[in-house]
C-alpha cells in the first residue's frame, strides 16, 4: 500500500493511526507540496484533486482522510469496533467524523492556516468558531470517555488528530473539563500517538519559524 502524505498534515496523521491500530505497514511516500510535487502529471493521475493523504492499495487510489480511514477498516479489520457495523452506532461515528471535517478541523484552517502561511491568524470571529466547536465537544464528551459509544472508533482517532493540531498552536482549552479529560486518555490509547506527535513537532518547528520572521 503506498501511501502519500506529510508527517505534519492531521488528514495523514490520522490515517497512519488508523494504521497503527488495524497493524498495517504503508508504504510512505513523503510528498513535498512546497516543491508543488503533488502537482506532477504522475501524482495527478493518482488523485486529480492532488491533495494529501492519499492512499494507493492494489491500483485502487482513495483520498480524503476520513474516506481512507474507513477503507482501511472495512477491508482489512479484524472486528468492527473502530466501526461498527450497527446502523446507529455507525452513524454517531460517522457523525463525529462529519463534525471533525465539517466544524472542528474547518475552523483550525480558518483561524490558524492564515498564521502559518503568513504570521497573521484569522478574525475574532473565526477565533469564536473554535471555541463554538470546543463547546460542542465538550457536551459530546459529557459523562463519555469516547467521542462516539464506549470505546475508542475512527471518530476518537481523527478528533484526536484535530485536538493536538489545536495543542501545539497553544489554543487552551483546559475550560472544555470533558475534552482534556478525553484528550488526556485519547493519547495514551490510541495507536500510533507517538508518530503523530512527532509530525506536530515539526509543524511546531515550522510555524515558530514563520512566527519570528513576523516579529
Amino acid at each position: 500500500m503506498d501511501f502519500y502524505y506529510s508527517p505534519r498534515g492531521s488528514g495523514c496523521r490520522t490515517v497512519i493511526m488508523v494504521a497503527k491500530a488495524l497493524g498495517l505497514e504503508l508504504n510512505k511516500k513523503l510528498v513535498n507540496t512546497s516543491e508543488k510535487e503533488h502537482l506532477k502529471p504522475e501524482f495527478l493521475k493518482l488523485n486529480p484533486q492532488h491533495t494529501i493523504p492519499t492512499l494507493v492499495d492494489n491500483g485502487f487510489s482513495i483520498w480524503e482522510s476520513r474516506a481512507i480511514a474507513v477503507y482501511l477498516v472495512e477491508k482489512y479489520a479484524k472486528d468492527d469496533s473502530l466501526f461498527p457495523k450497527d446502523p446507529k452506532k455507525q452513524a454517531l461515528v460517522n457523525q463525529r467524523l462529519y463534525f471533525d471535517m465539517g466544524t472542528l478541523y474547518e475552523s483550525f484552517i480558518k483561524y490558524y492556516y492564515p498564521l502559518i502561511r503568513t504570521g497573521q491568524a484569522g478574525t475574532e470571529e473565526d477565533f469564536k468558531k473554535i471555541e463554538s466547536a470546543f463547546e460542542f465537544l465538550n457536551t459530546f464528551l459529557e459523562g463519555q470517555d469516547y467521542v462516539a459509544g464506549d470505546h475508542l472508533t475512527l471518530a476518537d482517532i481523527a478528533i484526536v488528530s484535530s485536538v493536538s493540531t489545536f495543542e501545539i498552536m497553544d489554543f487552551d482549552f483546559s475550560k472544555y473539563a470533558n475534552v482534556s479529560r478525553w484528550y488526556a486518555n485519547a493519547k495514551k490509547v490510541t495507536p500510533g500517538w507517538d508518530e503523530n506527535w512527532d509530525g506536530l513537532l515539526q509543524l511546531k518547528s515550522i510555524v515558530e519559524t514563520k512566527w519570528g520572521a513576523a516579529k
